[in-house]
């Protein structure tokens, strides 16, 4: 059996951070600690938090590789993956650039659109206009409902509307700009969510998604408990197969590498569009990626393990 490239090292899993998935990134990082230490690492949290130096803590850790467990802008942007270079210290995840393309939905878009990936039909909104979103509903009169605006650079559906009368895009435009970044607006494509788990350049599978609100939000993601996950999803092998043959596409385009997870959608009549891939997926008890791998028997402990290889 081959050797971990980290073995005897220690491992520091950095969580919490400045972004507006703090909560979620510290559900992560305490079960990506529980799971490195149930296979006898020497793994230390470190949580990030406002008026902290990351760097510091680092060095002080005296760790040798970083598991990052962060979650949104300042940990999935590129930012820690920068520092970590910096500090010559190995980080699971994508490289710097990737993940800085994947957060900015902007980029991935474009990505995406010149490697013939199919996503929503897409169009930019001004960041700086009125905090109350009167400017939107004239700027969208030709746009058709149903459709989805949710800022630029945010993960975990953090700020995103799905707007089916014309009377809520206003407040669906001033909830979006609360955020740093632009605003995106994009068709909403009715149908069944999937979501594919990705490691190392290789689907591990995918899943459905069935929300009991209308679509896979924040509260469905981490709050509710009757969201319903199905693998495989309930789809013909050919449109599944065709799904993860676009996410590892999607992957490959936006140079991702490590463990990520492409989040898409299907029409009724089988068609998939990409909307982006996230390069730190949830590692939580309810979350997507340690399911898939579940489900072709890689246990949650040797999943984190398995992450923990490919840092670079």
């Amino acid at each position: 059996m081959q050797k971990h490239p980290f073995a005897g090292k220690r491992v520091a899993v950095v969580m919490g951070g400045l972004s507006a998935e703090r909560e979620v990134s510290l559900n992560t990082g305490a079960g990506v600690l529980a799971g490195l230490h149930e296979k006898s690492w020497d793994a230390v949290a470190i949580d990030w938090k406002e008026g902290t130096s990351l760097a510091r803590l680092l060095e002080d850790s005296g760790a040798h590789v970083v598991w990052n467990a962060l979650h949104g802008t300042w940990g999935e942007d590129g930012a820690v993956q920068g520092l970590c270079s910096c500090l010559r210290i190995p980080c699971t995840g994508s490289g710097i650039l990737a993940s800085a393309l994947a957060m900015d939905k902007v980029m991935s878009k474009q990505f995406f659109e010149a490697n013939d990936v199919p996503t929503p039909r897409w169009r930019l909104l001004p960041h700086d206009g009125p905090a109350d979103g009167s400017d939107a509903p004239s700027l969208l009169a030709d746009w058709p409902l149903p459709l989805v605006i949710k800022p630029a650079f945010e993960g975990s559906s953090v700020g995103v509307s799905v707007v089916e009368d014309r009377g809520q895009i206003a407040a669906a435009t001033a909830m979006a700009r609360k955020y740093h970044g632009p605003i995106i607006v994009e068709d909403y494509i009715a149908g069944t969510e999937v979501f594919v788990g990705i490691l190392d350049g290789r689907v591990l599978g995918s899943v459905e998604v069935r929300p009991a609100t209308k679509f896979y939000d924040y509260e469905a993601k981490y709050k509710r408990t009757d969201t319903k996950y199905l693998i495989p999803p309930e789809l013909t092998r050919d449109v599944i197969d065709r799904a993860e043959q676009l996410a590892l596409a999607a992957y490959l385009a936006l140079g991702c590498s490590g463990h990520a997870r492409p989040d898409l959608r299907i029409n009724p009549r089988g068609e998939v569009f990409v909307l982006e891939v996230n390069t730190l997926p949830g590692m939580t008890a309810t979350s997507l990626l340690p399911k898939i791998a579940k489900s072709i028997g890689i246990d949650y402990a040797t999943l984190c393990e398995q992450i923990l290889a490919s840092a670079k």
